[in-house]
């Protein structure tokens, strides 16, 4: 039997990657992204794969990573967007929450409600707490805001009342009148977007899901459209942010699922490349053109929290933990009014890019700190006159050394120190912030400018190894392809865990399961890859947040038993503290519904030769300030299973690997570079 042909895109600020596999060949394909229209650099990437003789009508997988919901969030530039809510709570939006970014900044301002005080709408009717209806639905306030919102021409509706969770009757009967009285636009309901408690939260969700459904729309419209015509028969597939795939219709239903889905395709392919390794406790570190990612993986599962923030807002659906600074191999370096130097969270982006890429950038980035201090080699980018090129960027760090009196090698030292600094921040706040001591994982480097970084950075928080894979500089788009697909469900129950009836959860997962089943027998995947993995959020009685333990969705009376041993459990590991003696809440209860993928094969011919057959040139390189002459590897060279001591710099195809004086690399069988850091 012929192996599928599978394609992976991940589109990021820079570039757009394409990973190709076909009959165990494994293609790898970088275009300049274009912000302006996304989908138009899919389409540059598929003519490129194509000429490369991967022929798109024999593709048979399409996996896309997307960054549109992203940048409509951060940008502020979603659908004019309605709200309605339960009489009383037009506001929910505004008041937020009490906590402020800096305790002591009393002039802090909360971001931007994303829907406009005069296109928030009450209407009446109450449930209470446990879905018992207090007032009917004031039919007729429905029917009023109906002609309001066909007048405003508004594009998309949230519906966000008190408790669906426990009862959604109102919710689906408003979604009818607006219906009935020809309201002809997108409507999100809390209760299908976010089932849970935290009214602010729950009511945020629902509105920037609302706000971006046109948005999505209109943009995976264009994407499935033009992928047809270029020839690709394969339906487009979507990569959430809990790290699973899903169709490019859930994913317009749902797009505030997607809102990290290319770093999360990147944590779902490191997670993959670190196991073939050998390793299932690792950091992963995906450092590309305006930005880091960093993320934890224990025992060979990333994180997967409910409490994110997309730029200021904090979004509610699973997600995998992700922890982003603007750091990335176009961040510009700049002097503050204090004259400190700083480097991004500005960046050249995709155009024009670094001063290196020759596209009319002039302001010193990351990249061009990098291409001065040697470690990467000038040939390796797009601009036809590498001298000019050259000069460019020496005259950038000439003028910033002026200002900081220094050479311009020190200059360039500088800017890497100090983005170094940031991302040995964000490291920190996903390692030792939470609990895990850095000397116990290995760290995991991909994106453009990842490896470039890492070595370093693991040095610096004790790290014993770094390993970066062979397509470190496209892994999310490698991560599409050995993503499983996934649907998550959920629903807030709060009761004391003693008054639970171990029936009603049981119910409540029977029906979960129903419903994933039937999700996922529509993708054609057969009881035999479907895995249903059910969890509880507890919390002792008057806390405000929760741990999540998992249960077998058999409930029985000693399921419960032991859920809360394992809460006492989690609680002691997380927080230093456990008080078996406290009331124990039952607070959501969630099941995941997966329906398993078999990787591709991507295993590695053996190559001829030995490590010095690698070598392609001698060049000056500049590492923590002192200069060697330093090899020069071609990674495409280096035979499985050899040794070379640093410092070193390795080449590949879409990423460079610096490797410090006291480090040793190992090429494992999966040809990925692990680096033993050293003390």
């Amino acid at each position: 039997m012929t192996e599928e042909t599978r394609v992976g895109v991940d589109i990021g600020g820079t570039f757009t990657d394409f990973v190709t596999v076909s009959e165990g060949r494994l293609g790898v394909t970088k275009v300049p992204s274009t912000p302006d229209a996304p989908e138009r650099a899919v389409l540059d990437g598929l003519e490129s794969v194509d000429a490369d003789g991967v022929d798109p009508a024999a593709v048979d997988f399409f996996g896309h990573g997307t960054t549109v919901a992203t940048n409509a969030v951060l940008e502020g530039e979603w659908a004019d967007t309605a709200l309605v809510t339960t009489e009383g709570f037009r506001d929910a939006l505004e008041i937020g929450r009490q906590n402020r970014p800096d305790i002591y900044d009393f002039q802090a301002e909360k971001p931007t409600p994303v829907v406009e005080r005069d296109r928030r709408y009450e209407v009446g009717g109450r449930v209470d707490e446990r879905g018992a209806e207090l007032e009917p639905l004031a039919e007729s306030d429905v029917r009023e805001l109906a002609a309001e919102l066909r007048e405003t021409g508004v594009e998309s509706v949230a519906v966000s009342l008190l408790f669906p969770f426990e009862n959604d009757d109102h919710e689906r009967r408003v979604r009818e009148i607006l219906r009935e009285e020809g309201v002809d636009v997108p409507v999100s309901l809390s209760s299908a977007v976010l089932p849970e408690i935290r009214e602010y939260e729950r009511t945020l969700t629902t509105a920037l899901n609302a706000g971006l459904k046109p948005v999505m729309d209109r943009y995976l419209g264009r994407l499935t459209d033009e992928v047809a015509d270029a020839g690709v028969d394969a339906p487009v597939k979507i990569m959430q942010s809990n790290g699973g795939i899903i169709t490019a219709d859930a994913a317009r239903e749902r797009p505030v699922n997607t809102l990290l889905s290319g770093p999360a395709a990147g944590v779902q392919g490191a997670t993959h490349v670190a196991g073939a390794c050998g390793f299932d406790d690792v950091v992963t570190m995906d450092m590309g053109g305006t930005s880091t990612d960093v993320s934890l993986v224990t025992d060979g599962e990333p994180f997967v929290t409910t409490d994110t923030n997309v730029g200021d807002y904090p979004v509610s659906v699973p997600t995998v933990d992700i922890h982003t600074v603007g750091a990335g191999g176009g961040s510009i370096a700049w002097l503050d009014s204090g004259g400190a130097l700083r480097v991004g969270p500005r960046s050249a982006g995709a155009t024009p890019g670094p001063i290196c890429y020759g596209r009319g950038g002039t302001d010193p980035t990351i990249t061009d700190a990098h291409l001065l201090l040697g470690r990467i080699d000038p040939g390796a980018f797009l601009a036809d006159d590498l001298s000019e090129t050259r000069e460019a960027v020496e005259s950038a760090f000439a003028d910033l050394a002026a200002e900081l009196d220094t050479t311009p090698e020190g200059a360039a030292q500088g800017v890497l120190d100090v983005a170094n600094a940031n991302m040995e921040r964000a490291l920190r706040v996903v390692s030792v912030e939470r609990g895990h001591d850095p000397r116990e994982f290995a760290l995991v480097a991909f994106g453009g400018a990842g490896p470039l970084h890492a070595t370093e950075l693991a040095a610096a928080l004790d790290v014993p190894r770094v390993v970066v894979p062979r397509t470190a500089g496209v892994l999310s788009a490698l991560g599409l392809l050995i993503s499983d697909v996934i649907y998550d469900y959920s629903t807030s129950r709060v009761r004391r865990l003693a008054d639970v009836d171990a029936r009603d959860v049981r119910d409540t997962f029977s029906e979960f399961v129903a419903q994933g089943r039937e999700r996922l027998a529509a993708e054609g995947r057969t009881d035999e890859t479907v895995q249903f993995e059910a969890s509880m959020d507890l919390r002792y009685a008057g806390q405000s947040f929760e741990l999540s333990v998992p249960v077998d969705p058999d409930v029985d009376a000693s399921t419960l038993d032991e859920a809360r041993d394992r809460f006492d459990a989690a609680h002691e590991r997380r927080y230093g503290h456990a008080s078996p003696e406290e009331p124990v809440e039952l607070v959501t209860l969630r099941l995941r519904a997966r329906g398993l993928v078999s990787p591709p094969d991507l295993t590695v011919e053996a190559r001829e030769g030995a490590v010095s057959d690698a070598v392609r040139e001698t060049r000056r390189v500049v590492l923590s300030g002192d200069a060697y002459d330093a090899p020069i590897y071609d990674r495409s060279l280096l035979p499985l299973g050899g040794e070379f001591d640093g410092p070193a710099v390795v080449e590949g195809a879409e990423s460079t690997v610096v490797v410090h004086s006291d480090q040793r690399v190992r090429i494992d069988d999966s040809a990925a570079l692990v680096v033993e850091v050293g003390e």
